[in-house]
């Protein structure tokens, strides 16, 4: 399929490039519409690259930025009336959709690029990461939120952290929740370039045509080299995140979040 126009992503292939967009209002929250155009865009991306598609652009439509990661009000409507092993059990489902999702991402053997701006948060940011490149506007921030809530992310942000940046930062994103903007992350290695407000779709496409330039069966053997999945890791962070979520603490933190009547609930 070199088309698809579904109603929280779209996805086209054009020039030998897969872009994915994202357009759920109002900022790409991942729930379970999104996860499941999310399944259909992982089956669509599995046989790209036999179609002779040679990178993925990921982006977003949204003006508010990138996602602002999990649907939290979703994710508390549907654990509300539910016993917490129950919850335990339901999010588990969803955790294990997501990181599949993500796994074939993270081993496409095309080169993959996420283009961000404005709010890259929680599992948004954790969308960002499964891409080989990533290239943001300076209106990019950079967070994981999610310690507000008494959780860690949950869709493979911590292995995926590990794997490429150097401890200080990972700690420093986990255990303050603090954002970081696009030249911080240019400097720490987060990002491979930082652009202008509005940029970094057009400079995701020259990326994309410059990776197309070079033999494909040598670009997939480098990424394989250089990209290891982190397996055992991302299945441990489900475990973590499910005992988590089982507790009192996560559902009165949901709560705050779905009630607080702030502009921008998810900024800590």
């Amino acid at each position: 399929m070199t088309t698809h126009r579904g109603k929280a992503l779209s996805w086209e292939i054009k020039d030998e490039v897969l872009e994915l967009a994202l357009h759920h209002a109002p900022c790409n929250e991942i729930g379970t519409r999104m996860l499941g155009e999310l399944e259909g865009f992982a089956a669509a991306l599995e046989t790209a690259a036999s179609a002779g598609v040679g990178a993925v652009i990921v982006y977003s439509r949204q003006a508010p930025g990138f996602s602002a990661g999990a649907d939290l009000r979703e994710l508390y409507a549907g654990a509300l009336p539910l016993a917490p092993v129950a919850r335990a059990a339901g999010v588990r489902d969803f955790l294990e959709r997501i990181h599949r999702v993500l796994n074939i991402l993270d081993a496409s053997p095309m080169t993959t690029i996420a283009a961000v701006h404005g709010v890259t948060f929680g599992g948004g940011f954790e969308l960002a990461l499964a891409c080989d490149l990533i290239i943001a506007d300076k209106t990019t921030r950079f967070c994981f939120p999610e310690l507000r809530l008494g959780l860690v992310p949950g869709f493979g942000g911590i292995p995926r952290l590990k794997r490429d940046l150097g401890n200080g930062l990972v700690r420093d994103l986990l255990l303050t929740g603090r954002s970081i903007n696009a030249s911080k992350a240019l400097a720490s290695g987060l990002v491979s370039q930082a652009v202008g407000e509005g940029q970094s779709l057009r400079v995701a496409r020259a990326t994309a045509a410059q990776v197309g330039k070079f033999d494909r069966a040598a670009s997939a053997a480098a990424k394989r080299f250089l990209k290891p999945i982190p397996c055992e890791e991302l299945r441990r962070e489900i475990e973590l995140f499910c005992e988590l979520f089982a507790r009192p603490a996560v559902m009165e933190g949901l709560r705050k979040f779905v009630e607080s009547t702030a502009a921008h609930p998810y900024l800590p």
